[in-house]
């Protein structure tokens, strides 16, 4: 019987130390770049690894191109589970490879091949930590490294000669649309023209479209309203309650016939709102809310699409807006936007108010980080108590970054309305409920 040979888990702890002393030279600084790059090389290559793996300059997509197998072994390669011994050089490798790619961004001018191939890379980084692409997913971090990619995306579409790119449309057919790219093109529309303007248009048409199709799946997966029982059950073949019926009438069960006599059939209840609800959505257009503003007017418009509902929209800066004769249609709800300017909720207000005439049918959105003219709270205290539900979004800009004026948010929260923020699944589950 041959003896199996104990594996030095103390040289694994070393060649790992290297792997990663040279990521982090990589990022910070090249004092010792060139000993921890042949020091690298030498791991690599005792693990049977390509030297590929050790180039930025290589993306994710063009190694697993060449070696199919590490496609598998990238998948979950973050998540927690055994490996076998010597396993752990291995997976600090790969993850040395995800990190590198996605996170040494370097400086300079970013061309549009070169931003898709991040994002593919962040792609694969998701997969890795057994996430969605782009890093979003259900296990504890995952929104703060959805944030952080978000950020780094952000930067390399600044970086990026993006009025050249939309120029030649060769190149503009190169970009995928994404949040920090559409927070670039509404903040930059005024100043594009020709074919650069009919770019622009296809990019922003294209993410609505696809945000619209996430969003209408969620509306529709999304639980219906209340039931209302104060109205009698419809006595029709599709509304037979079975099991209530036989329950209710067990008592008249035939040992003899071997049969179940039925003196009264049940019904369920399958009534719902039949007065027409009305929807407000007052969003703030300055700056910082971009995320927001994009994701609830998309929402508004596929609520407008609903039966009995009443969907007006009004967006404001120091001046309002109203969008509602568009609300349909948010890619055009978009175009007449402005980011950026102050902020005077006030004006929304004054424009918002009036369109309440059935307050306890009504419920009014409003999306803003709340930096705003203090005296706001009285008005939202007045709706919250003629009966209106009052529901507040604080504000989400395409880098994931949160922001909420913490004098509001405690306001709020004592007013028994607090601000919904994270996933905007909340925001659907608190519409369907009302409106449905």
């Amino acid at each position: 019987m041959t003896q199996r040979p104990t594996h030095d888990t103390q040289a694994d702890e070393t060649r790992r130390q290297v792997l990663y002393w040279r990521l982090m030279s990589r990022l910070f600084g090249a004092d010792e770049q060139p000993a921890l790059e042949r020091a690298g090389l030498a791991v690599v290559e005792d693990l049977g690894l390509p030297p590929a793996l050790l180039d930025p300059g290589v993306s994710v997509d063009t190694l697993v191109q060449r070696f199919p197998a590490l496609g598998d072994e990238l998948r979950d390669l973050m998540t927690e589970r055994e490996h076998e011994a010597g396993g752990e050089v291995r997976r600090a490798a790969l993850v040395s490879k995800l990190l590198l790619n996605v996170f040494c961004t370097g400086s300079g001018n970013v061309t549009a091949e070169q931003l898709e191939r991040w994002k593919r890379d962040a792609g694969w980084l998701g997969k890795g930590r057994g996430t969605e692409a782009g890093g979003r997913g259900h296990s504890p971090g995952d929104d703060e490294v959805a944030a952080v990619l978000a950020g780094i995306e952000g930067d390399l579409v600044k970086r990026m000669h993006l009025r050249e790119v939309l120029a030649d449309s060769r190149l503009a057919r190169q970009l995928t649309p994404s949040m920090s790219l559409i927070e670039q093109l509404l903040r930059d529309k005024h100043n594009l023209s020709g074919v650069a303007l009919a770019n622009a248009k296809a990019l922003i048409r294209r993410f609505v479209d696809e945000v619209a199709e996430v969003l209408r799946t969620q509306v529709e997966k999304t639980s219906a309203g209340v039931i209302d029982r104060s109205v009698p059950p419809k006595r029709v073949f599709r509304n037979l309650d079975l099991d209530r019926t036989i329950w209710k009438n067990l008592t008249n069960w035939s040992p003899e016939d071997q049969r179940l006599y039925v003196d009264r059939l049940f019904y369920k209840h399958t009534a719902r709102r039949t007065t027409p609800a009305r929807l407000i959505v007052v969003v703030d257009q300055s700056g910082s809310m971009v995320d927001a503003m994009v994701n609830c007017t998309i929402l508004a418009s596929i609520f407008a699409g609903l039966p009995k509902v009443d969907v007006h929209l009004v967006a404001y800066d120091t001046r309002a807006l109203d969008l509602t004769p568009w609300v349909a249609d948010p890619f055009e709800v978009l175009l007449r936007t402005t980011l950026g300017g102050g902020t005077d909720g006030t004006v929304a207000m004054a424009l918002a108010r009036p369109k309440i005439a059935d307050p306890r049918n009504t419920v009014m959105v409003w999306i803003s980080d709340f930096y705003d003219n203090r005296s706001l709270i009285t008005d939202f205290e007045a709706i919250h108590r003629s009966g209106v539900k009052f529901i507040p979004v604080g504000s989400v800009n395409s880098s994931g970054h949160q922001s909420v004026d913490p004098w509001y948010r405690q306001k709020l929260k004592d007013l028994g309305t607090p601000v919904l923020s994270g996933h905007i699944r909340k925001l659907v589950l608190e519409l369907k409920n009302f409106l449905t």
